[in-house]
């Protein structure tokens, strides 16, 4: 089910011995304060619930905007084991209070969507964009010693010139949402290399796994897909189906945002995250109906307004982050699939229609 010509980085040791462990490092969460911007959403509920066993003190900041993937059952387990702040990134106001006495400031608010960045191009540009250099603003003046990991996208590089993509390509995105990720991603860096403000930048690839939305396809087509095998239903794919797509389980990505964050080398760097196992749509589909036992797909037309921002193949490349940081993917996709299946089948109520 691999694409052909698919990159695979483990052929010369990627978590090995020999690489830097994380385990040595996990200690160093231990009591801090943690700043979690988007923390009842997807990714960072499931870093909240991990900071939590490392022992951190963690401070979730969340607008619970419905339509951006917040949902209070994210955190059932630990609620009474974190604080929850209901508040908006772009209110400076707040952000200044709450930035005040972080060690680590995990920034992973932001608006996802690729089609409602070019139906409502402004919302995009204030959350992803605007909202990042006030939340920067906010660590300049009231606590430059916090470090900042911010969540960037594969998204920016539009339609790859080759594959793998790695940091060096040319960034050109296809879509609103991409050219605001661009700038929020660089002011982090511009304001480690001028104001001191120690910052790094992750280009996510498509993200998978328990609490992610699967409503609609606002966070990623994979969840709507998910809902819908669950449900026993029909998927559609558009085109062909042979456009290529690599994955990270959540797990994976939290790992690499920990290091990111413990090891001062990343400060003023950004790196790809990617996946070892490269696959077509068809192939997803076909895995995700063989996992689930039941389901089914069907190829149909693409809409023109998706077809237009469509970025066609891409899988990345994660030779940095593996050497520099010690991070590569565990968690295969099939696994991964069996456990985010698994999830929904027992949650479904709290993940169809979210309040």
């Amino acid at each position: 089910m691999k694409a052909e010509n698919s990159f695979t980085p483990r052929e010369d040791g990627c978590g090995a011995v020999g690489h830097v462990a994380l385990g040595s490092h996990l200690e160093q969460f231990q009591g801090k304060k943690v700043l979690i911007t988007g923390g009842l959403g997807f990714i960072g509920s499931n870093l909240a619930w991990r900071l939590v066993d490392l022992g951190a003190q963690v401070l979730i900041v969340d607008s619970l905007i419905p339509e951006y993937g917040g949902n209070l059952f994210n955190v059932k387990g630990i609620g009474d084991r974190v604080q929850i702040n209901i508040a908006d990134v772009r209110d400076r106001s707040s952000m200044d209070y709450l930035v005040q006495g972080q060690d680590y400031l995990f920034n992973l608010a932001g608006q996802v969507s690729h089609l409602d960045s070019m139906r409502d191009p402004f919302t995009d540009l204030e959350i992803n964009c605007r909202s990042q250099l006030s939340i920067l603003e906010s660590c300049r003046y009231n606590n430059p010693g916090v470090k900042v990991v911010f969540a960037g996208t594969r998204q920016i590089y539009g339609v790859p010139d080759y594959l793998p993509v790695d940091e060096r390509h040319l960034v050109h995105p296809t879509d609103v949402n991409g050219i605001n990720k661009v700038a929020g991603e660089w002011y982090h860096i511009v304001y480690n290399n001028v104001y001191g403000v120690r910052a790094t930048s992750l280009r996510l690839t498509n993200t998978y796994g328990p609490r992610m939305r699967v409503c609609d396809a606002r966070q990623t087509f994979l969840g709507l897909w998910l809902r819908i095998i669950v449900e026993g239903r029909e998927l559609a794919i558009y085109g062909d189906g042979r456009q290529v797509r690599d994955f990270n389980h959540v797990d994976d990505v939290i790992d690499a945002l920990l290091r990111a964050a413990v090891d001062d080398q990343a400060n003023g760097q950004v790196y790809n995250l990617g996946g070892d196992e490269p696959i077509n749509l068809v192939h997803l589909a076909q895995l995700l109906v063989e996992v689930a036992g039941k389901g089914s797909y069907k190829l149909v037309s693409w809409p023109d307004k998706r077809k237009r921002i469509d970025i066609g193949d891409y899988y990345g490349d994660y030779r940095k982050i593996r050497s520099k940081l010690g991070w590569c993917p565990r968690v295969s996709l099939e696994e991964g699939l069996r456990r985010t299946l698994a999830f929904y089948e027992e949650h479904q109520q709290h993940y169809w229609d979210p309040e």
